[in-house]
């Protein structure tokens, strides 16, 4: 197979920062994918349905003539989050998701939870009004290895909360590990998981092993060879309750390369060309559409794409930074050629 065209996919977890990192990065979402859910981690966090709003409104703002996308928003879930701002956000249209960062978790997460009893009525309403929760599963316990951060969550948070909250739609964010595959297969529909680009890639042994690279360097980390292949074993299968959220996650590298650098990998710019290759790999190309383009809108009730994607087997033309105002941005380096484009 040389020539693949599929439905329009969309990105189930992406951030766009703000300002003028938004404005640089924001294009090489939307060349490529319709819809993408929002992160609403920004410095201050998006908390309220008026947040939301007017953050839609300078991605909207920002968006370069001509092109076609749609930012789905979220609201960053606090210990002081209004159940009822929240059922009235998703009933006007404008908030598709809630976020749950454990406090201290990864990039702008200081506001997040740490008492998950106080956000008990905010998750009830949610499932009955059947807003779903994307969750990033890490406890931040220092007594717990980072590398078992998303095991323990599973055990600790993520199956006691959907015990005790019947009905709740979660979408557990960016997996890592096989235990978080397995879990996902064992739940009914009304869990799905995503899976990144780079953690399709790395292990951890691709950040750690002969010098440190902080480009590698993104939450939660990637864990062992054996969690890489179980992620694409689960991302390639044809499944349902799996779908692409790249978590693509842009930082300037001055800030990728402080002594105590950002987590994140850049992943917008070439993330089909790099899942086009997976998929071939694994013998699953007709898998892909399901993947990026089916899954998701499934998951969350909205219609596929009408619109269509064609890839190319042919090396794409990737840049190795874009530039932005406040300094360059690395995109993410897979290690290897890439051999399909988006044409």
């Amino acid at each position: 197979m040389t020539t693949l065209t599929i439905a329009r996919p969309d990105d189930w977890h992406l951030h766009l920062r703000d300002g003028a990192m938004m404005q640089a990065v924001l294009p090489h979402s939307a060349r490529d994918f319709a819809r993408a859910i929002i992160m609403p981690n920004l410095v201050p966090p998006v908390v309220t349905s008026a947040q939301a709003a007017a953050y839609r409104d300078r991605i909207m703002a920002a968006l370069p003539e001509g092109m076609d996308f749609t930012p789905l928003m979220t609201l960053y879930l606090t210990e002081d989050t209004d159940p009822d701002d929240v059922a009235a956000a998703h009933a006007s249209g404008l908030v598709k998701a809630v976020k749950l960062y454990p406090a201290g978790a990864t990039t702008n997460s200081a506001s997040g939870v740490a008492n998950f009893d106080k956000v008990r009525p905010t998750l009830d309403r949610m499932a009955a009004i059947g807003l779903p929760l994307c969750v990033h599963g890490e406890v931040t316990d220092h007594d717990v290895d980072i590398f078992d951060r998303e095991a323990v969550f599973i055990d600790r948070v993520l199956d006691p909360i959907r015990r005790a909250t019947p009905g709740l739609r979660v979408v557990m964010e960016h997996i890592t590990t096989r235990n978080a595959v397995d879990y996902a297969r064992a739940q009914g529909d009304t869990l799905g998981a995503t899976i990144t680009t780079h953690h399709l890639v790395i292990n951890r042994n691709h950040i750690l092993a002969g010098g440190i690279k902080p480009h590698y360097y993104c939450l939660p980390v990637a864990k062992r060879e054996e969690h890489r292949l179980a992620l694409r074993a689960a991302a390639t299968s044809g499944e349902g309750r799996f779908f692409l959220g790249t978590d693509s996650a842009p930082h300037t590298d001055a800030n990728k390369l402080l002594p105590c650098g950002c987590a994140g990998c850049f992943t917008a710019p070439n993330t089909m060309p790099i899942l086009a290759q997976v998929f071939e790999e694994e013998d699953a190309l007709t898998h892909l559409e399901g993947f990026t383009s089916r899954n998701g809108p499934a998951f969350y009730g909205l219609p596929v794409n009408t619109d269509t994607m064609t890839l190319t087997k042919t090396p794409p033309q990737v840049p190795s930074h874009v530039e932005t105002d406040d300094g360059p941005v690395t995109v993410f380096d897979p290690g290897y050629p890439l051999l399909w484009s988006v044409t």
